[in-house]
């Protein structure tokens, strides 16, 4: 495959991806719901179109990273509490020498 062909082949995914579909569903359902006065129509679409955004963008953030990231914050915590807990001690035992 070419880089044109992936290129266009992403464009069409994107274009016909599930937050594509939610967003024309939930501007469909606006409208109908404003053309008919359905007030809990309108209460769902006015939900489903800031749910697409919220959706894209977890979608698009790298968890796999994300998750790293947290798991070495937590172990460099964990070292440091270590670290703590350890001169605390040492400075018990000087203490209690004394």
């Amino acid at each position: 495959m070419t880089q044109k062909e992936i290129q266009k082949a992403s464009l069409i995914g994107r274009i016909l991806s599930t937050e594509a579909f939610l967003l024309f569903m939930g501007i469909a359902l606006l409208v109908y719901g404003i053309a008919n006065s359905a007030t809990m129509i309108i209460f769902w679409a006015c939900i489903i179109i800031p749910g697409v955004f919220i959706l894209y963008t977890v979608r698009k953030r790298d968890w796999t990273k994300h998750w790293q990231d947290m798991e070495a914050e937590h172990k460099m915590r964990e070292e440091y509490d270590a670290r703590r807990k350890s001169a605390a001690e040492e400075a018990r035992k000087i203490t209690d020498g004394k």
